[in-house]
């Protein structure tokens, strides 16, 4: 079993987000971090809209298998309906949309650290990081501040000392 920072800088994770993307530039910024792996954190794996239907599950994993990059689905790293409606709210109080969000409110931070962070099972996402290149923790906002990944990704550094960076379009 992969001990806390027993991965040390050996291992490299990006994080990417949906939105800012076409299908084409997001498979070029993907190669160009070196990215060999996909985890796919969303609880569910469509996104709304003719532009970013190359997003939805199907289209996506035929695109990453293409271009030779491996894709897992990480459900349980995923916030629930709930969480993500509790962010929803306060997102329409602050008067933004989703996709333009700059960072997650406060509330959504703790009870997803508290209902999922805390509860998760890294041992399988750390095992399966690449020795050869990076990994990259997958959702939907563009900003990885204004998403679960980059408390996600602040995990990841804490307890098994990754490197992290932010793949922005």
């Amino acid at each position: 079993m992969m001990s806390e920072r027993q991965s040390g800088d050996l291992h490299r994770v990006a994080t990417i987000g949906v939105y800012g993307f076409n299908g084409e530039s997001f498979l070029a910024r993907l190669r160009h971090g070196g990215v060999r792996l996909l985890l796919d954190i969303r609880q569910r794996r469509g996104v709304r809209g003719p532009e970013y239907a190359w997003a939805n599950s199907r289209r996506l994993q035929e695109a990453l298998a293409r271009a030779g990059i491996a894709y897992q689905h990480h459900p349980g790293l995923a916030p629930t309906t709930e969480l993500r409606q509790l962010q929803y709210a306060e997102d329409e109080r602050q008067g933004i949309g989703k996709r333009y969000r700059r960072r997650l409110a406060a509330e959504y931070t703790r009870r997803y650290t508290a209902e999922i962070l805390d509860r998760a099972d890294f041992v399988p996402v750390v095992s399966a990081l690449p020795g050869d290149g990076t990994a990259a923790l997958f959702c939907v906002e563009r900003a990885a501040e204004a998403c679960h990944r980059s408390l996600i990704a602040q995990r990841l550094t804490d307890k098994y000392g990754v490197t992290i960076d932010h793949l922005q379009p």
